[in-house]
């Protein structure tokens, strides 16, 4: 604690040399002037976060099927604590109209009832949509949003969802995600765009411009929070909120630079990593919040904590002897708002800290500085709320419509033998598995509730994959039996007497929804029971095609062996289940590709940007690489021919650009898009390169007959790396080009990088 202690003190120049600037003065000029007229408690007030049910009614836990605002919380957090902001909901997901009348409440009182009329600001998990509006458009979640290599779609997805959660009054959210993850065992992977990072920055920067419109104060724009600073989404033992060892030059290589693009692009909130690594809890790292954060990438917005993660600091992670300690170290460490979120014990506890000048009046003046100009700029004073009957798209059959493109073009087909697939109209087929005839497992966590299980919050209308093959084939070509739930044999002797009346099997397999601690699990392995299933039902002699709906790649090689195809769906949001009826029967042509690697075994985990060494084998070869499917995979219904690639240099120094140019070609007899990916390999570094890098890619549309030529053009940082003094650095060497549709189809050139520098 001692140690932590010092690093907090050697960071103080960060945040006790001047004031945020900002672009607008005007802003900038009422930010002091408000500060200034601040009394402390005031001040900590702004920096204290409370969970919507402790100013309601009743418990904080509320299984109410309403919920109302008690007067008297109220004034008690807002008059008496000054509490400047208030996120999340009650157990059931309000409608717009309901959302508009709580926090209408909550700002109305603000504005008019407190010395100072300061809005509050108010956030809310949106990961997928604005899930906890009642009525609200579910999109696929990021690891589905990633598969369709298209970061248009992680665009409309952040603009929707502002859209819809302004129409809820709510202009803040929780999102993106940005943690790149390549430990399937972490249930929080699905929130993810996958283990690359350069993906990761596309679809992550696609997302906040998306959001934010350029201006935070529009009608349908909301301030994005990125998650989680940093180094979340890889622990060790692949358990939620537990260590990550990750070295600090690997911290800067893969993990920071999506965070770097997206604060680019205007982020103005950061939610701390709830985690630790190397040993420093995320919300004591002194070192990467105020160091990194704010000190090298300039962040200007202010960063918050994780749910009660203060708390944690003294129980869980034992870094401080009690919660007013823990305190002090958060906050010393860059933390400027906290997540409390039950009461108003940390502004008390600041308070007292402040007073006895434990921590300095500079820390919260900076803290309050960042939180007041945010709200500023959202226009929270001019129209802390919004009025519902101005987002008549809300909920809309358009925004449906873009949900369901999503999941269309994110759904994946890995495997196709004697291209049983699309089916053909009139084929009997037979539904089966524990995933088929529930929402639930399209939409998974975060939908409406915070695990996504309770079916009575599910949208009518909305289609299983049950549902919508009925709809596509009609009553008389498709049976059901579920055969297992997601870990027990429930009716397996129906479900074979119903396959052998089909012409195919259709075994939707996979895992119920969970997030966080809950979405832990000890055994990559799908359940034995889903498993036995499929074995039982291929010695009726049907040919069984595997749809996939699962939050990570859970191992399924006894059954993969068993089939005749494999659709990859994720978790496709309440679209899903017509996207994967239309993509079975052709009227989709897949274009999904994989956005982390399918591991083979439990005790295999890879990563395709590998180091050599790690496919080495018990001969000593480097053909140990051995996953069920690779990082970018993804077949079609037509076939793609991708020839001739071309670089316009064999020679590159230090301030040239490489231009990378390739056909392609649909050779097939039916149109379909095809993601054309390059990556580069250091043939030799001074530390031990990864075996390939992606650099770029490119999602193209042909028709049958139809050539394109694809280009690339690839700068000097692309050829870096961090080397152990924490450097970006491109040393002197030759240098591969990989380029293609699959990495199994990667053709190459060389070429050789003089640094003249």
């Amino acid at each position: 604690m001692l140690i932590v202690a010092l690093v907090l003190v050697l960071q103080l120049p960060v945040w006790a040399a001047t004031p945020v600037s900002s672009s607008d003065t005007t802003i900038e000029v009422k930010v002091e002037q408000l500060l200034a007229r601040m009394t402390l408690e005031e001040k900590v007030g702004q920096m204290t976060n409370i969970g919507l049910t402790a100013i309601c009614k009743g418990p904080f836990w509320n299984d109410a099927d309403s919920l109302e605002i008690d007067t008297a919380k109220l004034r008690y957090m807002l008059q008496t604590w000054h509490i400047g902001s208030i996120q999340g909901k009650g157990k059931y997901p309000p409608d717009r109209q309901e959302w508009h009348h709580l926090i209408k409440q909550i700002q109305d009182y603000a504005l008019t009832e407190t010395r100072l009329g300061i809005p509050v600001l108010y956030g809310i998990d949106g990961v997928h949509g604005a899930g906890y509006s009642a009525g609200s458009t579910l999109f696929p979640q990021e690891i589905a949003c990633a598969a369709t290599w298209d970061p248009a779609f992680a665009y409309k997805t952040g603009e929707i969802t502002s859209y819809e959660l302004k129409a809820s009054s709510t202009p803040w959210n929780y999102a993106p995600v940005l943690d790149v993850s390549c430990q399937p065992l972490w249930g929080r992977i699905f929130e993810t765009y996958g283990e690359d990072t350069y993906l990761t920055t596309q679809m992550g920067a696609a997302y906040v411009e998306g959001a934010q419109q350029n201006d935070l104060s529009g009608k349908d724009a909301t301030a994005v929070c990125l998650k989680h600073f940093i180094g979340y989404g890889n622990p060790y033992n692949g358990k939620d909120r537990s260590t990550a060892i990750i070295p600090d030059n690997e911290l800067r290589q893969y993990y920071l630079p999506p965070f770097q693009e997206a604060i680019k692009k205007g982020a103005l909130t950061v939610m701390l990593n709830s985690g630790s690594v190397n040993g420093i809890p995320g919300h004591v790292n002194s070192r990467w919040i105020n160091g990194v954060l704010k000190g090298e990438l300039g962040f200007e917005g202010f960063v918050i904590s994780d749910w009660d993660d203060i708390s944690k600091l003294v129980d869980v992670y034992q870094v401080a002897a009690n919660v007013k300690e823990a305190t002090k170290l958060a906050v010393m460490a860059g933390m400027d708002m906290c997540m409390v979120p039950y009461d108003e014990s940390f502004a008390k506890n600041l308070t007292e800290l402040v007073n006895e000048g434990q921590v300095p009046m500079a820390r919260i003046d900076d803290a309050v500085r960042r939180i007041l100009s945010v709200k500023y700029q959202l226009g929270l004073f001019e129209k802390p709320y919004t009025n519902p009957a101005d987002y008549p798209l809300f909920g809309s059959e358009q925004f449906a419509m873009e949900s369901y493109l999503a999941a269309s073009e994110s759904i994946t087909l890995l495997k196709n033998n004697h291209g049983i697939l699309p089916l053909q109209k009139g084929t009997k087929i037979m539904v089966t598995g524990p995933v088929a005839a529930s929402l639930n497992y399209l939409n998974g966590a975060w939908s409406r509730s915070w695990s996504g299980l309770e079916e009575q919050y599910n949208d009518t209308g909305k289609l299983s994959v049950l549902e919508a093959l009925v709809q596509k084939a009609g009553t008389k070509n498709v049976r059901y039996a579920a055969g297992t739930s997601i870990d027990t044999m429930i009716d397996l002797k129906d479900a074979i007497k119903q396959a052998k009346k089909s012409d195919v099997i259709i075994a939707c397999l996979g895992e119920a929804p969970a997030t966080e601690k809950p979405s832990d699990i000890n055994d990559l392995d799908l359940p034995p029971a889903q498993i036995e299933l499929v074995k039982q039902l291929s010695k009726t002699g049907k040919p069984i095609i595997i749809v996939l709906l699962e939050g990570r790649p859970r191992v399924f090689r006894e059954a993969e062996k068993l089939s005749e195809a494999v659709v990859m769906a994720y978790l496709p949001g309440q679209e899903g289940g017509t996207a994967i009826a239309d993509v079975l029967f052709g009227d989709v042509n897949p274009s999904g590709h994989l956005p982390y690697t399918y591991p083979r075994y439990s005790g295999a985990i890879w990563k395709y940007n590998h180091k050599a060494s790690d496919a080495m084998d018990r001969n000593f070869s480097l053909n140990g690489f051995n996953p069920q499917y690779q990082f970018g995979e993804g077949m079609s219904y037509t076939t793609f021919q991708v020839s001739n690639p071309e670089i316009n240099t064999d020679t590159l120094s230090t301030d040239d650009t490489l231009q990378v140019t390739v056909n392609v070609k649909n050779s097939g007899n039916r149109s379909g898009k095809t993601v054309i990916q390059l990556y580069l390999k250091d043939e030799v570094a001074s530390l031990s390169p990864d075996v390939m890098r992606l650099a770029g890619f490119s999602k193209i549309a042909l028709e049958p007959g139809e050539s394109k030529t694809v280009s690339f053009t690839v700068d000097n940082h692309a050829l870096a790396f961090v080397d152990r003094q924490n450097k970006w650095v491109v040393e002197t060497g030759t240098f591969q080009v990989l380029v293609g549709d699959s990495p199994k189809r990667l053709q190459s050139k060389k070429f050789y990088y003089q640094n003249s520098k």
